[in-house]
């Protein structure tokens, strides 16, 4: 991944849409293109199936957080040090990681929202 040393995000938050999300995940993670393009298939299936945009939404709004994070170094970092706690720590360690990702993420979807509206 790209870094930015004066801390800014790496590259400006895409529209929430899908071609402009997998330009993002190319550009910044693109070891992640492989699970989008899978999990953009199974949500196209879905909707299909369902005759409902919902499980489109729902991969869109997840992949922007994905980008949202990804495009700050310090924030993927940050996440990526509790994603191994979590798996490596005994239960507490595991809450408490639970705890910071949830954070993390609810920090990235609010930026998300706030942005859209």
């Amino acid at each position: 991944m790209t870094t930015s040393a004066d801390g800014h995000p790496l590259i400006p938050q895409p529209p929430a849409t899908v071609t402009a999300l997998r330009q993002a995940v190319a550009q910044i993670s693109p070891a992640a293109l492989p699970a989008f393009t899978r999990e953009l298939d199974q949500a196209a299936d879905q909707a299909r199936q369902g005759s409902d945009l919902a499980p489109l939404q729902r991969f869109i709004a997840q992949w922007a957080v994905h980008v949202h994070i990804q495009r700050q170094p310090e924030v993927a970092r940050e996440l990526r040090f509790w994603e191994d706690a979590a798996e490596q720590g005994d239960a507490e360690d595991a809450r408490r990681a639970a705890s910071e990702i949830g954070r993390i993420l609810d920090t990235a979807h609010a930026a998300i929202i706030q942005r859209d509206q």
